[in-house]
Parts: C-alpha cells; sequence; structure tokens
C-alpha cells in the first residue's frame, strides 16, 4: 500500500460515501478546471495569443485540481488514476499522465468519526473491546483502505486493513467519470476504445475491494511459499476478517528502496528472487500478484528476507495466454520478428499487414520492453538506458494514432508487475541474470 499521508493531511479528509456526493465533487472539479481554463485563455488573449482548447485545460492549476479532488475520493476514481498512469501513459498527453501519477504517491486517510462508523460496521458497537491499543492513526492509507496496528484477542501484534466507506457501490460511477475525463482531454484518438479496459478496471477493482478474496489470496501464497526462506507473508486472520477489514499479523521491515544502502551482491541477490517470484508466480501459479508499488515489498536486512504485503491486486491467467506469452518471450530471446509478431497476435495484438511499417514498430517495441531477458548473462539495470529509450519509441508511436487499440488486458496486467520489477532493478542498480531465470521455463 501507500505510504501515509503527508504531514499536511494528518488530521484525515473524509470520503465521500454517497453517489450524489461523489458525482458532485467530480461536478466541482469540472467547474474548477473551466474556470481555471477561462482565467488561462483571458490570460494568453491579452497577450496576443490564440491558445487551443487542450493548451487551456492541461495547466499545471488545472493539474493541480484533478490529482487533489481524486487524492480525497479515493476508492476508484484514485487507483483508475493510478492504474492509468502506469498503463497507458503512451495513450495520454504527458500533463495528464503527469497529472495520474502524482496519485501513486497521494492518499489522504479517514477522519477519526469515519474510521468510528466504519469499524462499527464491521464488528458492532462494542467492536473496541475485540482488540487492545488500537491506534486511531493508520500506518499506511492508499486507494480503498488504510491500515492500524492493534493487539489481537489472543495477544498477537496485528494489523487491520480498513476499507474506506463507500468504495465498492462508487467503483462503477467512479470510473465512467474517470473515462469523462479522459475523453475531456481531447487527445485520446477517435479510434481508440477504451470500452474494454474500462470495464475490466471495473472488474479488477471489485475484485481488490472484496477483502475476502484478497484474504483467500493472502493464504495461497502465504501456502505456497511456507517453505521458501527468502520470503516472509503475514498471516490471514479469518476470525477477524470482514468484507471491509482484513486482518493479518504485523510483519516489519524497512521499505525495500533500503536495499540502496547494501552491497551491490546482496542487491542483485534480493533483485533476483523478486524476478524471480514473478516469473514463477506466471508460469507455474498462474497467480501473479500484479500491483507492483514498491510499498508492497519490505526488506529485513539482518535475514535477507523480502516481506510481501498486499495481495488485492492478484489476479489469475489462463493457460493459453501463459503458453502464448512463452512464445512470446522466446520469440524475443531468438529475436525471430516473425514469431514475435505471430506470438503478440496469439496474445490479442493487432499487429497490422505483414512488412507494414506498424508491424515493424510493435516488434521493436516488444523486443526493447524484454530486453533483460535477451541479455546472456546478468543484466545492468543501473546503466542501461532502456527507459529513455522507450520514451523515444514512444514518441515514434504517435504518428499511428489512427491504428491504437486498447491492449489486451491481460497483458496489462502481467507487463504492469513487469515494468514495476523492471523500474525497482533499475532503482537498486541491481545486475540481474534474467536470461537465466526465465530459460528453466522456456
Amino acid at each position: 500500500m501507500a505510504k501515509k499521508g503527508k504531514d499536511n493531511r494528518d488530521a484525515g479528509q473524509s470520503v465521500p460515501t454517497s453517489r450524489a456526493g461523489r458525482f458532485a465533487r467530480m461536478a466541482r472539479l469540472a467547474g474548477g478546471v473551466a474556470g481555471g481554463m477561462l482565467a488561462e485563455g483571458g490570460r494568453q488573449l491579452r497577450a496576443g495569443r490564440r491558445p487551443a482548447a487542450k493548451d487551456l485545460l492541461l495547466t499545471p492549476g488545472n493539474a493541480r485540481r484533478v490529482a487533489d479532488q481524486l487524492a480525497t475520493m479515493r476508492g476508484a476514481a484514485m487507483k483508475v488514476g493510478q492504474m492509468l498512469s502506469m498503463e497507458s501513459g503512451e495513450f495520454l498527453p504527458r500533463e495528464l499522465a503527469d497529472i495520474l501519477a502524482r496519485l501513486r504517491e497521494d492518499a489522504s486517510y479517514m477522519p477519526p468519526e469515519q474510521l468510528q462508523q466504519a469499524m462499527e460496521d464491521a464488528y458492532g458497537e462494542d467492536w473496541e473491546t475485540l482488540f487492545y491499543n488500537f491506534d486511531m492513526k493508520p500506518i499506511a492509507a492508499a486507494s480503498i483502505g488504510q491500515v492500524h496496528r492493534t493487539i489481537s484477542p489472543d495477544g498477537r501484534e496485528i494489523v487491520l486493513k480498513v476499507q474506506y466507506p463507500g468504495v465498492v457501490k462508487s467503483i462503477d460511477s467512479d470510473v465512467d467519470n474517470i473515462a469523462g475525463l479522459l475523453r475531456l482531454s481531447g487527445q485520446l484518438p477517435d479510434s481508440l476504445d477504451i470500452k474494454p479496459l474500462l470495464e475490466d478496471a471495473k472488474r479488477q477493482l471489485h475484485d481488490e475491494a472484496d477483502y475476502l478474496k484478497e484474504a483467500k489470496f493472502l493464504q495461497a501464497f502465504g501456502e505456497l511459499l511456507a517453505d521458501d526462506e527468502r520470503f516472509v507473508v503475514p498471516e490471514v486472520l479469518p476470525d477477524l476478517t470482514r468484507p471491509n477489514v482484513l486482518a493479518m499479523t504485523y510483519v516489519s521491515g524497512s521499505p525495500i528502496e533500503t536495499l540502496t544502502d547494501v552491497s551491490g551482491e546482496e542487491r542483485d541477490r534480493a533483485m533476483g528472487n523478486l524476478i524471480e517470484l514473478m516469473l514463477m508466480e506466471l508460469f507455474e501459479l498462474r497467480m501473479v500478484q500484479t500491483d507492483p508499488n514498491f510499498a508492497n515489498y519490505l526488506y529485513r536486512g539482518k535475514t535477507g528476507e523480502i516481506v510481501l504485503l498486499d495481495f488485492g491486486a492478484t489476479r489469475k491467467f489462463k493457460v493459453a495466454f501463459v503458453n502464448n506469452y512463452k512464445r512470446l518471450a522466446r520469440a524475443a530471446i531468438d529475436a525471430d520478428e516473425a514469431a514475435l509478431a505471430d506470438a503478440a497476435e496469439r496474445l490479442g495484438y493487432a499487429t497490422g499487414e505483414e512488412n507494414s511499417e506498424y508491424r515493424a514498430l510493435l516488434v521493436e517495441a516488444f523486443l526493447l520492453v524484454l530486453e533483460p531477458l535477451r541479455c546472456e548473462g546478468p543484466y545492468n539495470f543501473g546503466s542501461s538506458d532502456m527507459l529513455a529509450r522507450m520514451t523515444e519509441l514512444g514518441e515514434e508511436v504517435t504518428a499511428f494514432r489512427d491504428f491504437w487499440q486498447a491492449p489486451p488486458m491481460e497483458i496489462v496486467y502481467f507487463h504492469r508487475k513487469l515494468a514495476g520489477m523492471f523500474m525497482l532493478a533499475s532503482r537498486l542498480e541491481a545486475r540481474v541474470d534474467v536470461n537465466g531465470l526465465i530459460s528453466r521455463w522456456l
């Protein structure tokens, strides 16, 4: 989960719970954005310029208005913003992508009275008699819920992930409102049908808001990794878990970014373990925790263990997808462009005509995204300019905006995790033999 809100939000901000209340927030947001456009337009006209509407929309002031309002609303409004900022950067204007990117680290938390009501809904009016030393101030807050430390009736130190009120009921309307915001930007290609992406986002968000389902994923990963000394998974407490509160044991650790302070050998080892786990999730378990937020991982310096947190975004993958992704990986490693295009088409991509410039660009993109797999021996993420080259390639893609289609959702979710792992490896300047790790499954 994301880190706790900054000091200026320590008093908490109430989450609007009713559909009417959340719609009113979006309406005020639209009014504020429109007012900002008028003000900016007046300034530019007085300066002798005739600005385009899209330039008036995507001003720094409007960026702040959008990000602040979505962060206050939390729930699906914030979660979709987070998802789109990672998955759809190549489809969005840079300014709008930057607005949404702010939401990855920007979460307020509930004021005490709203938290009190959420706990009463879960456990009844006498909920405080169930727990000892319940800390009303959360240790973490994110888009769907916030986390509190306490002591369980049997004396164990535990955490409760408490869901914001009204999140489940607001998912569909929030997603539709975000879609309206994207269309308002005026820069989405007319041919780009984002409806499948939005419908899948609704399904995924309903899953993430189902804490009973997350508890099952948490239990499953705990059992699968019970004998793996490299990883630690919190234990779920079924008797204290409710649809809107997930109870689990408290597991300590330092932020995963603290690995920057250890030796290069230890960084390489830890990052190799995380990438190997990701590959095992896809190719063996066909069950991937798809949220790459760095806050979902903790590091224990004394033992070298990695703590795994937050399984709400876990997604099961079909056998056909896994087999076709193996084809894609093999083709990328062999630099077989024809086989790579065929595998991409099997996965659901529109690859264009054979020998077309568009297909060549798509193949180039896959070869770049999967570059660490293609390197024989350790890939040096620290010295790689892969991200810069991807940015350059993304600018070339804009020439084909009329051909864009929403990518296959399964690959969107897996590449979300893949990109997150590669970004973390780059942050840690790790060297990982990804080719050697994946070879056992190919």
